[in-house]
């Protein structure tokens, strides 16, 4: 048995995907920058579908390429789940039902089936019920979730300052499996998905033109500008991932400190004891986080290819039946699939490599271009804003528009908070609970408020001058999300490139998530002691597929998303249960330890956070 290696199959996929990478490479140039010396031979179908062949069979290629040194077994030492085992064809075949868990496996697939077939035969009846419960759960239990919020904002920030943010995970000799930036970049692109690249410039729009109550301001004018950056920075800033730490912190320390399985239903440990871990109820948090992951993920691959073509349709006047969408999530699947069967170490981090160069140039290009003084005066009030209303609007409960849209995101946040938290868990081995709060909570909110913040500005800046108007191009279109980056970029210098580049960042963000979540899925639905294969991995990533494909030929993807929402409800609950029980484990088996504060009047600021 081998584990990750390169085979038959990944060296006739290089073979084939790096000359259709180069050709599609040197068309989509041409194409794309210099359509005077092409002319009008290709149709806009035809220009979509070479820059999809080059954009999918170079995140392919870079996927299964073989390690540096040639040896992919040599796999950097994270948690010994993660690493894909490679079996026969023959054994993969006599083991693949064997090496499931009958739970974790057989109920979300027949969920899923259900589901389906329900959408299918009463599609109006279906969404009715899921509309009436999600409306129920977020309307008589929004104080729920705005509390649990609020504490997993607030445990983050005694973990950063206490004595509990020493703890090295794995001893205090473990060593980390990557570096720092390494580490970053898989845990920031696979918790953030392609929204942050649609809702950057949309979010901030949308609450210009319908401001929060909280502020009480006129629509579109100056001081609605001030509140939308706000609520932008609020949805998608700590709060946000402050719900991935609570969930993957929990998992990693019982992981590496108390030897439990990887598993989500693993932060129940203080509760049940590491033996407890295969009782029903556990089984069934797996299976719930499962379900949560797949209809997250599937739902948004479906959602972000509609998105896309229908930017395009905007930016080009290319439109599309139903076989658009379904083409793009099959060679979309195929992408994520390669990657996540490849491993951590190969496709997943590679990608996330990619996406973080992407991510960073994009921000850059367009802090170059686009309106500075707006940029950073506008940006500079919003965070003071953000600052000083952060415990109020973190309260600020009632009313239509805060359950629609901050209830709802953190419901959607918990949703994803399963298996972003235990990617974290997994690679955060060797590093103390400082860093990994630091990383997840810190680092990864500043980049997303900076993002939100470069491009809000810069949309608000052009739509209230009458620069162009963003808004009114919104508002033709059914996905208006998906149109506002392009209305915005096509005013600016270098249009071009910032277009082509969001483009690439809507696939490569996409494909990160769902990579990771693949991997993560096919961990949960084996058995305890089980290590996924190649095989396995495989499924679960077509199933995600077929989940999406599926949403989009039903026209299910506003209830397969309010399903998964729904979940994070029960996950706001696991998330309380988990706190406390951590909390009394800390204090009964961690003593001894230094707080932040306690370490600054006598060491250099650089080792405060030295691993």
């Amino acid at each position: 048995m081998g584990i990750e290696g390169a085979s038959a199959v990944e060296r006739f996929v290089r073979k084939v995907m790096l000359p259709v990478c180069i050709l599609s490479g040197m068309a989509v140039v041409a194409g794309f920058f210099f359509p005077e010396f092409v002319g009008d031979g290709v149709s806009g179908r035809g220009w979509l579908i070479v820059s999809l062949l080059f954009f999918g069979s170079g995140l392919g290629y870079l996927a299964v390429l073989p390690m540096a040194d040639g040896h992919n077994g040599d796999a950097p030492p994270v948690h010994y789940l993660m690493q894909v085992r490679r079996l026969s064809w023959t054994e993969t075949l006599r083991t693949f039902v064997a090496r499931h868990d009958p739970l974790t496996f057989g109920v979300p697939v027949l969920a899923f089936g259900l589901f389906f077939v329900l959408q299918y035969l009463f599609p109006a009846a279906t969404l009715s019920v899921v509309d009436s419960i999600q409306q129920y759960v977020m309307g008589w239990f929004d104080w729920l979730l705005l509390g649990t919020v609020l504490l997993s904002v607030l445990y983050c920030l005694v973990l950063l300052v206490g004595p509990w943010g020493d703890i090295r995970l794995g001893g205090p000799d473990a060593e980390p499996a990557y570096t720092y930036p390494v580490y970053f970049t898989m845990i920031f692109t696979a918790g953030i998905a392609a929204g942050i690249v649609f809702w950057g410039p949309a979010e901030a729009l949308t609450h210009y033109e319908t401001p929060p109550p909280y502020f009480g301001v006129e629509a579109q004018s100056d001081a609605a500008i001030g509140g939308a950056l706000t609520y932008s920075l609020f949805h998608w800033g700590f709060s946000a991932w402050s719900a991935y730490l609570v969930i993957g912190l929990p998992i990693a320390y019982f992981v590496f400190q108390h030897g439990a399985p990887l598993r989500v239903s693993t932060i129940l440990t203080p509760f049940l004891g590491v033996e407890g871990l295969d009782s029903l109820p556990c089984r069934l948090v797996d299976v719930l986080a499962i379900f949560a992951t797949i209809g997250g993920i599937a739902t948004s691959v479906a959602l972000v290819s509609q998105q896309f073509l229908t930017g395009i349709d905007f930016q080009w006047g290319v439109e599309y039946a139903t076989l658009g969408p379904v083409l793009f999530v099959t060679g979309l699947t195929i992408v994520f699939v390669i990657s996540a069967q490849s491993g951590v170490h190969r496709g997943i981090r590679r990608i996330a490599g990619v996406n973080i160069v992407l991510f960073g140039l994009f921000a850059a290009l367009l802090f170059a271009v686009g309106p500075r003084s707006a940029m950073l005066d506008r940006g500079t009030t919003a965070l003071g804003s953000y600052t000083l209303n952060f415990l109020p609007m973190s309260l600020s409960r009632g009313g239509e528009w805060v359950t629609s849209w901050t209830i709802w995101n953190w419901t959607w946040w918990f949703s994803w908070a399963p298996f972003a938290g235990l990617f974290l868990a997994a690679l955060s081995r060797g590093r103390k609970i400082r860093t990994v709060v630091l990383t997840g909570f810190v680092a990864t909110s500043l980049a997303t408020m900076v993002w939100f913040l470069l491009l809000g500005t810069t949309a608000l800046h052009l739509q209230h001058t009458g620069a162009t108007a963003i808004l009114e191009s919104m508002a033709a279109f059914d996905n208006p999300e998906a149109v506002a980056g392009f209305s915005l970029f096509s005013t600016l210098p270098l249009g071009e490139l910032l277009i082509f580049l969001f483009l690439a960042l809507i696939i490569v963000f996409i494909a990160s998530s769902a990579d990771t979540s693949t991997l993560v899925v096919a961990i949960l639905a084996s058995k305890r002691d089980r290590a996924p294969t190649i095989t396995t991995v495989v499924f679960w990533g077509i199933l995600q597929g077929i989940v999406a494909i599926g949403v989009i030929l039903t026209g299910s993807e506003t209830t397969l998303q309010a399903t998964a929402v729904l979940t994070g409800a029960p996950f706001a609950v696991v998330v309380v249960l988990s706190l406390v029980g951590l909390t009394f484990t800390f204090l009964r088996d961690e003593r001894g330890h230094e707080s932040l504060l306690a370490k600054l009047p006598t060491l250099p600021f650089d080792d405060v956070y030295k691993e």
